[in-house]
């Protein structure tokens, strides 16, 4: 049974949502492709064991806990590729940042190729399903650059900053389609 319950967050309202047994999506309020992988006949519920865990989990999150993404049972809906990167953002520890070439090795390591994208790889981040938990926001661009968050870039910076990330060296860029 497709379930979703509403979570008051310091970033605002988000949306958490569940197939019943596994959490499928969290999205922030505005998000780029909000609701993307929740079906339509999903009803509010927030009494879903695994959506008050969730809010447990947030609530430790924005306390400046570290709570670990493998704590729940996370279930996004994506291709083979995109789950090979949202598995490897699990990976990013709490507080640090890596980029999107850094990922791109990463994955092309993991999946047995001599190269791996860039671009494949931030379209891949983008569109995670699971903003927060599956943590897209330590992503940045090369040399410091917050290019894009589905979010919302004024998210990611405060994200960064309640993980205790120094944003100082980071900016955001003038142009580019990522923004």
């Amino acid at each position: 049974m497709c379930g979703y319950t509403i979570y008051e967050s310091p970033l605002g309202r988000l949306t958490l949502a569940s197939d019943g047994e596994n959490l499928t999506g969290l999205w922030m309020e505005g998000q780029k492709y909000f609701g993307s992988t929740m079906p339509e006949t999903a009803r509010e519920q927030g009494d879903l064991p695994v959506l008050e865990e969730t809010g447990r989990w947030l609530n430790r999150y924005f306390a400046g806990k570290r709570p670990e993404p493998s704590e729940l049972p996370l279930k996004p809906e994506g291709s083979a590729f995109r789950q090979v990167i949202w598995k490897l953002l699990c990976q990013i520890p709490y507080g640090e940042v890596t980029t999107y070439g850094a990922l791109a090795k990463q994955a092309a390591a993991w999946m047995g190729r001599p190269s791996m994208s860039g671009q494949a790889v931030g379209g891949a981040v983008g569109h995670n399903p699971i903003s927060i938990i599956i943590p897209c926001h330590r992503v940045v661009g090369t040399g410091g650059s917050l290019t894009g968050y589905a979010g919302g870039i004024e998210k990611k910076i405060r994200l960064l900053e309640l993980e205790g990330v120094d944003v100082s060296g980071l900016f955001i860029p003038k142009k580019g389609t990522a923004l």
